[in-house]
């Protein structure tokens, strides 16, 4: 058997450097971050802009039939009634969402009583007041939500989404 003749003597000294230098560089890397987290930035992939409706199509707390960013991606329009982060209108209260399950892809349901999407298949539960959080199930995902613009004519338009529509590989035309 050879012998390595390249071995480095460290020392207890030199050992408790290394550390230390480590231990200042996680611990920056981890003020960085949390530097970032102060403030979020919405991870949006933006499509062409597509009319949804009008402010005078919605009816505060039921949900509107929609599909954004094409047909085959079926969401809603929701007046909430208070105002909610990412919420467009004059009283901030108008969200839109995707109202597929992100776990398998089931069709949600829209209960008005507590402002939550419900998942028939393994009951997932999302929070519209919340930017459709996951509250409950299966999902490791949030709801996709619109990024919704209303124009001076009370036209809502959908700019882009939040999240991955289930099904895709990519949030692409």
């Amino acid at each position: 058997m050879e012998r390595c003749d390249k071995l480095v003597d460290l020392g207890r000294r030199q050992f408790l450097r290394g550390g230390a230098i480590a231990a200042v560089g996680a611990a920056a890397a981890v003020g960085l971050q949390t530097e970032a987290k102060a403030a979020p930035a919405l991870a949006l992939v933006e499509y062409p802009a597509n009319r949804l409706a009008n402010i005078s199509d919605l009816a505060p707390n039921e949900a509107l039939d929609v599909a954004y960013p094409d047909d085959n991606a079926p969401g809603v329009l929701l007046k909430l009634g208070t105002r909610v982060e990412g919420g467009v209108g004059p009283d901030g209260d108008i969200v839109g969402f995707s109202t597929v399950c992100p776990h398998k892809g089931f069709p949600l349901n829209y209960n008005p009583d507590d402002h939550s999407f419900n998942c028939p298949g393994h009951y997932s539960r999302f929070d519209a007041d919340a930017g459709g959080q996951q509250i409950w199930g299966q999902s490791t995902a949030n709801l996709p939500q619109y990024a919704l613009r209303i124009d001076d004519k009370g036209d809502i338009y959908a700019e882009g989404i939040d999240e991955l529509l289930y099904g895709r590989l990519s949030n692409v035309l």
